[in-house]
């Protein structure tokens, strides 16, 4: 009791205000998201192809609009733009539910793809602005365990209450984006967070912030790492289940318990593998990361039986655990106090590799099979390495020039 009374005290009060409020959001958004393609075939007239370019959307707009977010956030306040973001999430929830024309409901999946992606981007970089660099770790590891658990709670509630996937639960998440922008507004603004005034440092203009960005090797080395790990993340949520289907008996059955274990794994694993992994520099925690996910995509390669596969899974899902929080960490670390947001929004272009992963993991298992497939994208996980091994490398180089500068004689 007195260890997590201390927990508790250590971290600002708004942090624990998004990591509650991250619960709850994610909780009622998985009643209705992953179930958004069946509602709309059942409520609309659109094909298969038609609904799948409308949720498709969403995700590809977000690649963007993190960068985009994160950079608003630094010349604007992330105050001011968390709540914007979360009234139009708002909007756009309801909005699935109050229309059946295609256009409007693509502009509403691109709408909430970006307002979902400035959120996500935003509330980080404010996480990292409220809590000091030697617990920020912890705070990434814990916003991503409370991601975890409200999609592992929201489906199951959902289909208990038999509400999930109807047009109920889209205004109910609606509403609950509405109730937890006023609670955030309240508290930023009674511990006065969140503005661009507030910050001693004064604000950057825009085009110091892309020079900045632009230059910044370091940033450019472990986004090319993330896309790579991002890849071999894609690929095992999409054709690892195609694999499944095709060649394991009771395929299908077999995904599905998959994604529970990795579910459950986090759920239990996070909070002691993330103590345990603060001993360790960032870098050997990309390592032990992307070598246990390696690990995992090579037992996919070589298993045969549902529990051989289950084994890879919780392996894989240990790299996971490590990585998620470490990436966030790292850009921490390289970015200016004053450019926090932009640097997380630049991050955001590493999902590309969730685009890459289904669309390259597709191809080869085509041409190749899935062996071969889960072999390619073990080498994928292990080169990112080196990405991140460069970028390490060039920031450990500056921090050593600034810290013994040439001084003129």
């Amino acid at each position: 009791m007195n260890m997590l009374k201390r927990a508790w005290s250590t971290q600002h009060p708004v942090v624990h205000l998004l990591m509650a409020g991250t619960v709850f959001v994610m909780l009622t958004q998985s009643m209705s998201m992953p179930f958004l393609a069946i509602m709309l075939s059942e409520t609309t007239a659109m094909s298969p192809a038609e609904i799948g370019v409308i949720i498709g959307a969403g995700p590809l707009a977000g690649m963007v609009g993190g960068f985009l977010g994160g950079l608003l956030s630094d010349l604007f306040g992330r105050r001011k733009l968390m709540l914007f973001s979360m009234l139009l999430m708002a909007a756009a929830f309801a909005g699935f539910v109050v229309t059946n024309d295609p256009l409007i409901l693509l502009a509403n999946s691109i709408l909430r793809g970006l307002a979902s992606s400035f959120f996500g981007t935003v509330s980080k970089a404010l996480m990292g602005d409220l809590t000091p660099e030697e617990r920020r770790f912890r705070v990434f590891a814990n916003r991503y365990l409370a991601v975890n658990l409200g999609f592992s709670i929201g489906p199951m509630l959902g289909a208990f209450l038999g509400i999930a996937g109807s047009g109920f639960t889209f205004v109910l998440t609606a509403i609950t984006y509405l109730l937890f922008a006023g609670l955030l507004g309240y508290f930023c603004k009674k511990y006065r967070v969140g503005d661009a005034a507030d910050r001693q440092s004064e604000k950057p203009k825009l085009v110091q912030m892309w020079q900045v960005l632009s230059r910044d090797a370091v940033l450019l080395m472990f986004v090319l790492g993330g896309v790579l790990l991002v890849t071999v993340h894609g690929e095992m949520s999409v054709t690892l289940s195609q694999y499944l289907r095709h060649n394991i008996r009771e395929g299908v059955a077999l995904f599905s318990v998959m994604m529970s274990v990795n579910g459950v794994t986090v759920l239990l694993v996070q909070a002691p593998l993330t103590r345990w992994a603060e001993r360790f520099t960032l870098f050997r925690r990309m390592v032990g990361g992307a070598l246990l996910m390696a690990a995992g995509e090579v037992g996919f390669a070589l298993s045969e039986e549902w529990s051989w596969f289950i084994i890879a899974m919780i392996v894989f899902t240990l790299g996971e655990i490590l990585i998620v929080p470490t990436e966030y960490a790292q850009i921490d670390q390289i970015s200016p106090p004053h450019m926090r947001g932009t640097y997380y929004g630049a991050q955001s272009f590493s999902e590309l590799g969730n685009f890459l992963g289904p669309w390259a993991g597709g191809m080869i298992l085509s041409a190749y099979g899935g062996p071969v497939m889960f072999l390619v994208m073990a080498a994928l996980a292990v080169i990112s390495l080196a990405f991140y091994g460069a970028g390490r490398s060039l920031y450990e180089k500056k921090q050593r020039r600034l810290a013994c500068p040439v001084s003129a004689d």
